[in-house]
């Protein structure tokens, strides 16, 4: 067997054993993680999440999860709580313990200082008859057989497993409380994703121009409005309103050559599209970007009541890396 297909079958075969494991996990779920839930959304203080090696990198993953889903969560590495940091911890804290033993000489030496501080504790283990296990309140079980590593030492399998449950874990959490879209959206205001849950069309529109004609408008009127405000088509309104009736586009003149012979006498109701696509101010401007990419459209009338407002084009959607 060549070194190419070496590679490949040893890549699946990671890929299966950490899916099996993980597949797994759901046998596990029981009455004890229902009530770790239920217990965790009745503090009045924050998850403190701790693990020594590659689980305190897992514990990081796990808190940023539960702070952007709606759950105060801090970071604790178990080697450094006991040289001062457990000071971070307060009664009213939850702590879950990331171990795949429960064994580990930093463990042993923290779980009677997390009860002393009186702090509530969850076990996010492989081996539920570890130490760490039975001192706990409630056992997270995160069992694997073996690590997808050929010789069952490096941390593969056991640390996929635990960052889905922790993942788990979030979900369960966030559902309980209510925790909405629009919530997320105040948590993760920045980036792309942020854009998408918060910015809205009104947002965009307004710096636009608002190219628009009435219906009885010649060419030569079209044809300047069109090109004076650059944004490849005009509004056409109802005369003395701002009624929307339709849209002439830059793709709309092209058409016309071919479908009249003469040009003289066009008005805009000749060759405007009637009832365009539309979209209010308070839509997301995600959605406007849906719909452009549905229609194959560069640009949305916006709309209140029927009466026209603005324009907002792809342009201004992709500037705002809503792609």
């Amino acid at each position: 067997m060549n070194l190419n297909n070496n590679i490949i079958l040893s890549a699946k075969k990671v890929l299966q054993a950490e899916a099996g494991a993980i597949a797994k996990l759901a046998d596990f779920i029981d009455e004890e993680f229902v009530r770790c839930v239920e217990a965790i959304l009745q503090i009045k203080g924050r998850v403190v999440v701790t693990g020594i090696g590659k689980s305190a990198h897992i514990a990081t993953k796990i808190v940023a999860t539960l702070n952007s889903t709606g759950t105060p969560a801090l970071f604790m590495h178990a080697a450094d709580a006991i040289h001062g940091d457990l000071g971070m911890i307060q009664s009213e804290d939850f702590v879950i313990c990331i171990s795949k033993s429960g064994n580990t000489p930093e463990i042993k030496v923290l779980v009677p200082l997390l009860k002393r501080k009186g702090s509530q504790l969850a076990a996010l283990v492989s081996d539920t008859g570890s130490y760490l296990a039975l001192n706990a309140n409630f056992i997270l079980k995160a069992h694997v057989e073996r690590e997808a590593c050929p010789f069952n030492l490096a941390p593969t399998t056991s640390t996929t497993a635990a960052l889905a449950l922790g993942d788990a874990l979030a979900v369960c959490l966030l559902e309980a409380r209510g925790f909405s879209s629009a919530d997320f959206a105040t948590l993760h205001p920045g980036g792309s994703l942020g854009k998408r849950l918060y910015l809205k069309v009104g947002d965009i529109y307004v710096h636009n121009q608002a190219p628009q004609v009435h219906e009885r408008a010649s060419l030569k009127e079209i044809i300047i409005e069109i090109s004076s405000k650059r944004l490849g088509a005009t509004a056409v309104v109802a005369a003395g309103t701002n009624k929307l009736v339709g849209i002439i586009t830059d793709g709309d003149l092209r058409r016309m050559l071919n479908k009249f012979d003469s040009l003289e006498g066009i008005l805009a109701t000749d060759i405007m599209t009637p009832s365009p696509r539309t979209i209010e101010p308070e839509q997301y401007a995600a959605e406007a970007m849906a719909i452009m990419q549905d229609k194959n459209i560069t640009q949305l009338v916006v709309t209140i009541e029927d009466k026209f407002v603005g324009f907002v084009h792809l342009h201004d959607l992709l500037k705002e890396g809503l792609v």
